[in-house]
C-alpha cells in the first residue's frame, strides 16, 4: 500500500492545470490568476481630498475666507484658488487647482455674508498645518505600469476590487472544475425517502457535492448507482464527462464491489489501489486520457473511487481529491498544510495505520490546540459535526498526553 504522501504525490503527478482562459471577472472569486497585471492608469488618478471641507491655499490663508463653489465627488472643480478664497469640497472630490490642504468641516463654521454668500470660519491652528494635509495626491497608491497582482495569485474579494477599480471586465484564469458526484450501492435511498430494511439515505453525494463546492470547484451530482454493471457502466460514462469524477463505495473487495472493474472496462487506468491510512484503506486513483478532438486539446479525467462509508470518503476527499481540485485551478500550493496544536487531552491511539481523527481545533494567543472528538469509526458522521479538522496519530499503539504536539488538518 502506498502512503498517504505517495498517494498525493500520485494524484499531483497525475494532474496538470487546466488551460487558462479568459473569464468574466465577477466569475472568479476564489480562482487563480493566470497572468501579470499591470495598472493602466495612476490611483488615485487626481488629487483628492481626504474629508469633507474645505480646499485651501497656505500661502494665502486667512482666518476667514468667502467660498467660491462646492465640488461634491464625481464632479470636477470650475474654480481655482488664484485668490482669498476657499472652496468647499467633499471627500473623494478633485482638488481644485492652487489648493495644498483641506480642512476638516468640524473645525470651521459657517454663517452667510450681506449678500447671502458663505463665508467660513476656521479654527486658529490651521495656519499651523502643513501642506498635503488631508490630500491623496495623484499615483500615491499606484502609478502606471506598477505591478497590482501577480500570475498564481487566488482572487480574493480584494483583488476583484483592485482590478475592478482598474477596469478588468474580464482576466485570464483558470476556470472551476467540473467534478461529477456518484454515489454507488443496492443499499442507498435518495435523501426524502424512509429507508426500508437494509437501507439508508444518500448523504454522501450530498456532502461530496458540499466538498467539491467548497473546494472552489463546480459539481455535477449525479445520483446513485446500483450494484449492477449495465446500471453503473452508464453512470460512470456520464461521469467520465467531467474533469474529474468521484464515487463514492464499490471499491473494496466485496462480490458487489464492481467499480475497479468498470472503471477499468470504460478505459481507465488504475494509478494507485489501497492507501495506508484509516479511515479509507481502499481509496482507489486513475485517470483516463482522452483523445483531442477539433476543439480541444489532449485532456483527462482524473476519478477516484472513495470508500463507501461517508467519514472514509469525507477524509479521503480532503486528503486526494482536494490537491487535485487546486492544482487543476493553478494553485501553487495543492497539498495539505498540517497545523502544529497541542492536545488538550490525552488521547490513545491503537492500530498498524496512521489515523486521522475527527478533532475540534482552536486558537489562542500562545498557539493552537485540539480536541480529539469521541468516534466511533468510518461510519460515525455524526463525530464530524463536532469536528473542524482532522488529527493526524501515526501508526502504532500510543498514548499522546495532554499538551502533547500533533499534525493537524482543518476541514
Amino acid at each position: 500500500m502506498l502512503s498517504v504522501s505517495d498517494a498525493i504525490a500520485a494524484v499531483l503527478n497525475a494532474t496538470s492545470p487546466l488551460v487558462p482562459e479568459s473569464l468574466p471577472l465577477a466569475e472568479t472569486l476564489g480562482l487563480v490568476l493566470a497572468e501579470d497585471i499591470h495598472s493602466n492608469t495612476d490611483l488615485p488618478p487626481f488629487d483628492k481630498s481626504l474629508v469633507d471641507g474645505f480646499a485651501i491655499r497656505l500661502s494665502s490663508f486667512q482666518s476667514e475666507l468667502p467660498v467660491l463653489e462646492i465640488v461634491s465627488a464625481g464632479q470636477v472643480p470650475t474654480r481655482q484658488l488664484d485668490q482669498l478664497a476657499c472652496i468647499q469640497i467633499m471627500t473623494g472630490a478633485q482638488l481644485p487647482i492652487g489648493a495644498d490642504a483641506v480642512v476638516p468641516i468640524e473645525h470651521t463654521s459657517q454663517r452667510s455674508d450681506a449678500n447671502g454668500k458663505m463665508v467660513v470660519t476656521f479654527s486658529s491652528n490651521v495656519a499651523t498645518w502643513r501642506s498635503g494635509t488631508n490630500i491623496i495626491r495623484r499615483g500615491a497608491a499606484l502609478k502606471c505600469g506598477e505591478l497590482v497582482v501577480i500570475s498564481g495569485s487566488e482572487l480574493r474579494p480584494q483583488e476583484l476590487g483592485a482590478l475592478a477599480e482598474l477596469g478588468h471586465a474580464n482576466v485570464l484564469t483558470r476556470r472551476r472544475p467540473r467534478v461529477a458526484a456518484l454515489a454507488t450501492g443496492d443499499e442507498l435511498v435518495p435523501i426524502d425517502q424512509t429507508p426500508g430494511p437494509g437501507q439508508i439515505r444518500n448523504s454522501n453525494e450530498l456532502m461530496l457535492c458540499a466538498q467539491i463546492r467548497r473546494a472552489g470547484a463546480d459539481p455535477i451530482p449525479l445520483g446513485i448507482a446500483r450494484d449492477e454493471r449495465v446500471h453503473l457502466r452508464e453512470r460512470i460514462e456520464a461521469g467520465l464527462q467531467a474533469d474529474v469524477l468521484v464515487l463514492s463505495g464499490g471499491v473494496s473487495m466485496g462480490e458487489k464491489d464492481l467499480v475497479p472493474s468498470e472503471l477499468a472496462a470504460a478505459g481507465v487506468r488504475q494509478v494507485f489501489h489501497k492507501v495506508n491510512v484509516k479511515p479509507g484503506k481502499p481509496a482507489w486513483f486513475g485517470v483516463l486520457d482522452k483523445s483531442p478532438t477539433a476543439n480541444s486539446q489532449v485532456s483527462r479525467t482524473l476519478v477516484f473511487g472513495l470508500p463507501g462509508n461517508p467519514v472514509s470518503s469525507m477524509v479521503c476527499f480532503e486528503l486526494f481529491v482536494r490537491p487535485a481540485l487546486r492544482h487543476l485551478m493553478g494553485y501553487a500550493a495543492a497539498e495539505p498544510t498540517p497545523i502544529k496544536a497541542r492536545l488538550t487531552q490525552a488521547h490513545t491511539t491503537k492500530g498498524d495505520r496512521p489515523t486521522y481523527h475527527p478533532a475540534h481545533i482552536e486558537w489562542h494567543p500562545n498557539g493552537p490546540t485540539v480536541t480529539a472528538v469521541p468516534w466511533v469509526g468510518s461510519s460515525d458522521l455524526r463525530a464530524t459535526v463536532a469536528a473542524n479538522s482532522m488529527a493526524l496519530f501515526p501508526a502504532g499503539d500510543q498514548t499522546y498526553e495532554t499538551s502533547s504536539i500533533v499534525d493537524v488538518i482543518a476541514w
